[in-house]
């Protein structure tokens, strides 16, 4: 009876803890954000969310797992309104037991996240916190998909830690650096704008951030998107029923002379036109994103012609190994598409373009998931050795017209028949026979299918019924590579 008696004081406490202050709330929503456990109801399936530790008030952060479209997914949100949603060992347990839970059982995990910072109060046991939760991070790297929402000011180690996760969706409220406005002020003696230091554009140039958004309620919908695309974890596979004929020709596609922008060729190969653009703003030359093929999620990396002719750039190369390194973490198939002129031309010191495409081979040879490559244009160079010679692809097609060469056709006139075009009486008539030849002779893709480089040249309305062949052809795929513990990318 004892009990029956204090069942609604307990009740009322809890609910009191749950409420949180009202003055701090109300600033929270004027500042146009939603309040973290707002947070994890938009994010999740309705009433799904259980959570953990909800006694505990005091830790500044909001813990828990739920569903995100009948799938499992744990959850932690920052809670700004207690104490600036501040780090501290007791933020730390409640977070660590959500990122073990998650191990355990193999769900990915989604942070929102929304912080002043270290409690500073609590001296090396914040900072220790930090290096606890970057632990398991890094831990569960590549076993579950990790996805942070920077929601809020996350800075100092807390943007690392963002970093860490495998992908970073912002909205405009959110700030992310390792240096606040003030220091950076002090040290360039004039004053700094926290926005173009650290707000969501500058995270998308910079490559931390692949989403950006201006709502938390956009960022949530993106993240519930973004987790139905992938895998529960590494040990599950990202399909569903297919919702398009994977024989569907893209019949259009056959009276275009030239790709101008690879995501339109994107958008036509997935099933229903869907696909979640990665980095959009970042490396404009190389895009990325997840798409449906058959049903089955799959990774798209293509050069893009119309920015600086696809050619592969520092940021390029590091975008695409970095998406390529995910996908083979969760088995995901690569699908590449190929029209590059080669590396970017520049007359700066060359070792860290040529690191670049090391990273980018080295990245794309290690996928030992599905590969797939379509010439679509040119290949020349470290194009076509990082993303469509038979060292990082299962399956190679090209379409009509496809060069491939070590240098584009004008540069290898240009360099073996100099002594023809001096001596011709009409030179520039000549270079565009000596081009023609060159690419009749040597670089066409048809050249290189009879030399088994290219498995096939195709029409390009059958790039989609191609693609998903292929991929049904390799859905068994096993590779058996030397032991080891891992191989050391060039970084």
């Amino acid at each position: 009876m004892s009990v029956e008696r204090n069942l609604p004081v307990v009740r009322e406490r809890k609910l009191a803890i749950l409420k949180g202050d009202p003055e701090l709330c109300a600033q929270q929503k004027k500042a146009g954000k939603l309040l973290a456990r707002e947070r994890v109801a938009q994010l999740l399936d309705p009433a799904s969310f259980i959570e953990l530790d909800s006694l505990n008030a005091d830790a500044g952060v909001v813990t828990g797992y739920g569903l995100i479209n009948g799938s499992p997914v744990y959850v932690y949100a920052q809670d700004f309104t207690v104490k600036g949603g501040s780090v501290g060992a007791a933020h730390a347990r409640k977070v660590l037991k959500v990122l073990e839970m998650a191990e355990k059982t193999g769900a990915p995990v989604v942070a929102m996240l929304d912080t002043a910072g270290a409690r500073l109060d609590e001296g090396v046991d914040a900072m220790n916190a930090y290096a606890q939760i970057a632990g398991r991070v890094s831990a569960l790297s590549g076993v579950v998909p990790q996805i942070a929402l920077v929601l809020g000011p996350c800075g100092g180690i807390a943007s690392a830690l963002a970093s860490m996760n495998d992908f970073v969706i912002m909205s405009k409220n959110g700030k992310l650096f390792v240096n606040g406005p003030q220091v950076v002020s002090a040290a360039a003696g004039k004053q700094m704008d926290m926005d173009a230091m650290a707000g969501m554009e500058a995270s998308m140039r910079s490559g931390t951030a692949q989403i950006i958004v201006d709502t938390d309620e956009a960022a949530l919908a993106q993240a519930r998107k973004l987790v139905s695309l992938l895998p529960v974890n590494n040990m599950d596979e990202a399909v569903v029923p297919a919702t398009d004929d994977v024989n569907r020709e893209l019949s259009e596609m056959n009276f275009i002379e030239k790709v101008e922008d690879a995501r339109d060729l994107i958008v036509r190969v997935a099933d229903q036109g869907e696909t979640l653009e990665l980095g959009a703003d970042f490396a404009a030359s190389m895009v990325t994103a997840l798409g449906r093929i058959g049903g089955a999620t799959v990774g798209f990396i293509a050069n893009q012609p119309c920015k600086d002719e696809g050619r592969l750039s520092v940021y390029g190369c590091k975008k695409a190994a970095r998406f390529a390194a995910f996908c083979d973490c969760f088995s995901i198939p690569v699908v590449s598409f190929v029209d590059c002129a080669g590396m970017k031309i520049s007359t700066a010191p060359q070792g860290e373009l040529s690191r670049a495409g090391a990273q980018l081979m080295f990245a794309m040879a290690e996928v030992s998931s599905a590969r797939i490559s379509v010439i679509v244009g040119n290949a020349i160079g470290m194009g076509y050795a990082g993303m469509a010679s038979k060292a990082v692809a299962d399956v190679v097609y090209a379409w009509p017209g496809a060069v491939i060469s070590a240098v584009t056709p004008a540069i290898a006139v240009q360099l073996t028949k100099a002594d023809v075009l001096k001596d011709a009486e009409d030179p520039y008539q000549k270079r565009a026979e000596l081009e023609k030849e060159y690419m009749d002779d040597v670089a066409d893709g048809v050249n290189a299918a009879r030399l088994g480089y290219v498995d096939d040249v195709i029409e390009p309305s059958q790039t989609r019924q191609m693609i998903a062949a292929a991929l049904e052809m390799l859905s068994g795929k096993r590779e058996s590579k030397p032991a080891k513990k891992h191989g050391n990318m060039p970084l």
